[in-house]
């Protein structure tokens, strides 16, 4: 980036503009994302919610420059995004780690491709390990591992970029409930020491309101965003509370009502 820290520090971290998204099916075009407007002010945690189709992982995909918006801009620091960049960090669903690779050096492939020294490179790894609590199991490879370990693995690699936002895409969707609820917590721990910019998608409501400050709720047909919640609960959240669970019911009926006039129409 050519901005100066002091400059960059008074625009958004992430932005999209007039953003449109449409692709080539069986020869007819769908409108993935229309109009789309959107800003994320640096370290905050946005949660995209809505019911499949969308266009949350297309957004997603377009910040960590996967894709190219049909029209619109999206732009990190007011300038565009053209391509993926270890700035921006993404973590999917399905890992993505490389199976014949330990936890320590799949941590460290990103450092390491970028001629990170040796000795910073150990250094950086045993960081990253150790803040996401495998230090004790980096000699074992992703098939050693459960599925909460393997997300654990897969966050503390992007971390290990030293990005500045963390982009996730339902990562705790294949997980068990007990699974789920610690990689919760350890993200938000992760999240308060880090001071990341956090774009997380989920289906889940009470997930949303439980880990972000804005609730972007997103409804298709093409995706666009219909509400934009910030949220005013104290942290950390009691999720059998009584305010949590206002709010909760409030997106809650948010989505509802998307769904009834698609399906109305």
């Amino acid at each position: 980036m050519s901005e100066l820290p002091a400059q960059r520090q008074a625009l958004p971290v992430l932005s999209v503009r007039q953003l449109n998204k449409q692709f080539s099916v069986g020869g007819r075009t769908v409108q993935a994302l229309h109009d789309v407007n959107l800003s994320v002010k640096k370290g905050e945690f946005v949660c995209l919610i809505g019911a499949s189709g969308c266009g949350k992982s297309t957004l997603l995909r377009i910040l960590a420059g996967f894709d190219t918006p049909s029209s619109g801009t999206a732009q990190m620091y007011g300038m565009p995004i053209k391509g993926p960049d270890p700035e921006r960090g993404m973590v999917f669903q399905d890992f993505g780690l490389f199976p014949w690779l330990t936890v320590s050096q799949n941590i460290g492939f990103g450092p390491h491709q970028r001629g990170l020294p040796s000795a910073r490179l150990a250094e950086t790894t045993a960081h990253y390990m150790e803040m996401v609590g495998l230090s004790k199991f980096a000699d074992y490879y992703p098939g050693q591992l459960s599925g909460g370990m393997k997300q654990r693995v897969a966050i503390a690699r992007v971390l290990a970029n030293e990005c500045e936002v963390l982009l996730m895409d339902e990562p705790f969707g294949a997980l068990d409930a007990l699974t789920r609820e610690k990689l919760q917590q350890d993200l938000l721990e992760i999240w308060a020491r880090t001071k990341l910019t956090v774009i997380f998608v989920t289906h889940a409501v009470e997930e949303a309101v439980l880990l972000s400050d804005r609730v972007v709720v997103m409804t298709a047909g093409p995706g666009r965003i219909e509400e934009d919640v910030t949220l005013e609960l104290q942290r950390p959240r009691d999720i059998v509370g009584i305010e949590f669970n206002q709010v909760r019911r409030d997106i809650t009926k948010m989505l509802s009502s998307h769904v009834s006039t698609r399906v109305a129409v």
